[in-house]
């Protein structure tokens, strides 16, 4: 596997919760945002924005637990990986370098670490971007008949231990392959050496990959569910940019994140999936519109 770094940035290791290490890149001076990245990648897919914030911000950007050069604890329950541990890793880190307050941009898995950090401390999270998810609730909502098998693999690290580990173990660069090619609009995206630093980095992990996604399916979900019941929402500024799912899976994601999200903007984009990479500009741009947002 090759380690690709942000070039600019400055590496540690910082503990996160229960002491479980996270690989940290650090530059700039400002305001504090963190970036959390997605599935199948590492901290490397915020490269080009990162830089580009570092010009007025402390950009933030680690390895989630269980990815990349991070720790990764096996699985004890579901609460090894579960999204409310996983953002407490992150306050952890603010905390150790100086912020107790932040914005906080995540893209897909980290999305939902984002959505969590907002829901259990929103004390701490001055804004929250969200690239191309829903909250897991309405994700499992929305997944209906044969429309859902764009999120095939949602089911298949769904269930219990052992059984998915083997399969994926058994063809892991392939699969995670099949992940990059699909979500890549016109398959430019990535230089060889960035898809075989996120295939790599995947096949390392598959433990601790499988065992996020398996919290999503339930840990997550009741947590969710307990929230929305209990009519919690994010209380800060909330912007989503994401492609247009709703089209092919019959709903309106503004709708979905405003029943969260009462001070949301949300933007279409024109880009595949990996749009922080496809797109950089227009994230950036979408980034400081929102940290712009929190500081009327």
């Amino acid at each position: 596997m090759n380690r690709l770094t942000i070039d600019g940035f400055r590496y540690q290791t910082v503990p996160g919760d229960e002491e479980v290490s996270l690989n940290v890149a650090v530059a700039g001076t400002g305001p504090a945002i963190v970036l959390l990245h997605g599935f199948p990648q590492t901290h490397y897919m915020w490269r080009h924005v990162a830089h580009d914030l570092a010009a007025q911000h402390t950009v933030i950007v680690p390895d989630l637990r269980g990815y990349g050069q991070s720790a990764k604890p096996a699985e004890q329950g579901p609460e090894t990986y579960s999204k409310r541990t996983m953002a407490r890793d992150i306050l952890r880190v603010a905390e150790a370098l100086g912020h107790d307050r932040f914005g906080l941009v995540g893209h897909d898995r980290g999305a939902l670490v984002g959505v969590r950090a907002g829901l259990d401390h929103p004390d701490s999270v001055q804004f929250l971007g969200i690239l191309d998810v829903l909250p897991t609730l309405d994700t499992w909502n929305v997944l209906h008949g044969v429309d859902a098998k764009v999120a095939w693999h949602l089911y298949l690290m769904a269930q219990p231990v052992g059984l998915p580990e083997k399969m994926i173990n058994a063809v892991g660069t392939e699969f995670f392959s099949s992940f990059l090619d699909a979500w890549d609009t016109d398959g430019s995206t990535f230089r060889p050496e960035v898809r075989e630093h996120y295939i790599g980095s995947s096949v390392n992990a598959v433990d601790s990959i499988v065992a996020d996604y398996r919290a999503t399916a339930s840990i997550d979900l009741d947590m969710d569910r307990e929230d929305r019941d209990a009519g919690k929402q994010l209380t800060m500024p909330v912007g989503v940019i994401s492609q247009d799912w709703g089209s092919q899976l019959g709903f309106d994601a503004a709708s979905l994140w405003r029943a969260w999200a009462p001070d949301l903007t949300y933007e279409p984009i024109q880009a595949g999936h990996f749009m922080a990479e496809e797109k950089p500009a227009e994230i950036a741009r979408f980034i400081r519109d929102l940290a712009a947002r929190s500081h009327p």
